[in-house]
């Protein structure tokens, strides 16, 4: 690109810029970017608009602003490149809260409202400044200034999650038993060829959303597009089976869950090889009612004398493998939801099982008896603080 020719309105300035490409089309992402700062998008506007040869003057008057902050924004640019136009550190104002202000202003955030007895669910920056108002801390305080120093320590009280303590007194045994059996133990022996370790779950009421109005791809700056509104068409259950060793992934479509249509599943499975000729094949299964308690894992024998179910504990599915590829099938396959009715969720499943198929490896499962034991110990310190 050539010199840009300063057009003479008032005297000329002595900052004549020379963009690169490279520069330019970040200037020109940073204007057209809507997340962008109005003062960044400015100050590429200003350097843009200097490039093609426009005066202080001019520039000035077609963006609303002062000569000498398009000169100050130029001459930056000039001077230093894209790295000018980032405003200078600054020194700040003198410290105007005593520590103790500040302190007090994290208590609060590491603790529940109702400690005080305040009659929230969390605290927010606004909610704490009026806290520390209120008990007399600080005369005022802004809620500005409460998220800056809970910034500093990465305090977020607005935030949380949800967790549940093991309740299964045989929680420990039984984990262990399925995270033996991914790093195929069972039982403190190794297991023998021809035998396989399934992982297997439904994953329920999955809707049939038809949408309104077509779904359009994304095009050049602009992400795609569903619409919101749609007509219900249904909804089906995805019972699968996870060959944990192999990265062999088996399911099938049901319109509902329950004994029988698991039943189907196993058949489908045990039926086929390498696992209709095996010598054991272990099923990882939660509580579900498909397939609870001892009584399941009878029945299941019975049909299939090589069949082994393997209860999880109860609240412990995040231990299923399976759950990780449902997981990654609600990611793929069911967001957005945009079918035409359930026949065309039930093809969509079955061609995804297919191409899963083609890529799928084992996970590379690194939770073991260890990392179960170091969990264990650190929620019995959270259930009886005091005695840790």
């Amino acid at each position: 690109m050539g010199r840009s020719v300063e057009v003479q309105v008032g005297r000329a300035s002595p900052f004549v810029l020379d963009l690169a490409e490279t520069d330019k089309k970040e200037l020109e992402a940073r204007v057209r970017c809507l997340r962008s700062e109005q003062r960044t998008a400015m100050r590429a506007r200003i350097v843009l608009m200097a490039a093609r040869g426009l005066g202080n003057v001019v520039i000035a008057e077609t963006l609303g602003v002062v000569p000498n902050t398009v000169l100050k924004w130029r001459k930056r640019f000039w001077c230093e490149g894209l790295s000018g136009l980032v405003d200078r550190r600054r020194s700040g104002r003198p410290l105007v809260f005593a520590p103790e202000v500040v302190a007090h202003v994290k208590a609060i955030a590491c603790e529940l409202p109702a400690q005080r007895g305040v009659p929230l669910g969390r605290y927010s920056s606004a909610d704490i400044a009026a806290q520390v108002v209120a008990e007399g801390v600080a005369p005022s305080l802004s809620t500005s200034t409460v998220a800056r120093w809970l910034r500093a320590d990465a305090l977020q009280p607005w935030r949380y999650r949800s967790w549940l303590f093991p309740r299964d007194p045989r929680f420990s045994e039984k984990a262990s038993a399925v995270l033996d059996l991914y790093q195929r133990r069972f039982r403190g022996r190794r297991l023998r060829p021809g035998e396989f370790v399934l992982s297997a779950d439904e994953k329920t009421s999955i809707q049939a959303r038809c949408r309104c109005h077509p779904t359009l791809p994304g095009t050049a700056r602009r992400v795609g597009r569903v619409e919101h509104e749609y007509e219900r068409k249904g909804a089906l259950a995805y019972l699968a089976a996870w060959d944990v060793h192999r990265g062999v992934l088996m399911g099938r479509t049901e319109s509902t869950t329950g004994i029988e249509p698991f039943r189907r599943l196993v058949a489908d499975v045990m039926s086929t090889e390498p696992y209709a000729s095996a010598r054991r094949v272990f099923w990882v299964v939660d509580n579900g009612s498909s397939h609870r308690g001892e009584a399941a894992a009878a029945r299941l024998l019975r049909e299939w004398p090589t069949l082994r179910l393997v209860h999880l504990p109860v609240h412990a599915s995040w231990l299923n493998q399976i759950e990780i590829v449902f997981s990654v099938v609600q990611r793929k396959v069911l967001t957005p939801n945009d079918v035409a009715d359930l026949e065309d969720l039930a093809e969509r499943l079955r061609r995804f099982e297919a191409r899963f198929n083609l890529t799928a490896q084992p996970f590379d499962w690194r939770f073991g008896r260890t990392e179960l034991a170091e969990l264990l110990s650190r929620l019995e310190r959270y259930r009886h603080p005091m005695a840790a």
